[in-house]
């Protein structure tokens, strides 16, 4: 193989990996993941005065319980179905289109 050829596979390589690393699955997935461990620590320290303000309901717990789970959901969807970057192939065949129809 030519070094072009090394080239251009160590260009797609890094491109796969920013492609997986700014997903944008993994920063809501972390940050809903993060603050429902923050929201239902304070549900379970919750005081039976704050239970009292909100009709006894543990709106902190149970919004804490929602908010892992659906940054828990972002995660696994990450995990089963990862950001693929499209081929070379792929974006040529987009911009010959695109000049195509302007």
């Amino acid at each position: 193989m030519s070094d072009y050829q090394h080239e251009v596979e160590e260009l797609e390589r890094e491109s796969a990996t920013a492609a997986r690393l700014f997903d944008v699955r993994r920063i809501i997935g972390g940050l809903f993941v993060v603050y429902g461990v923050i929201v239902t620590i304070a549900g379970l320290t919750a005081s039976d005065a704050d239970l009292k303000k909100a009709q006894d309901i543990n709106i902190n717990l149970w919004t804490g319980l929602g908010m892992l789970a659906l940054g828990l959901f972002f995660l696994i969807w990450l995990k089963l179905r990862p950001a693929v970057p499209p081929t070379a192939e792929e974006l040529q065949t987009a911009a010959e289109e695109g000049t195509a129809e302007g």
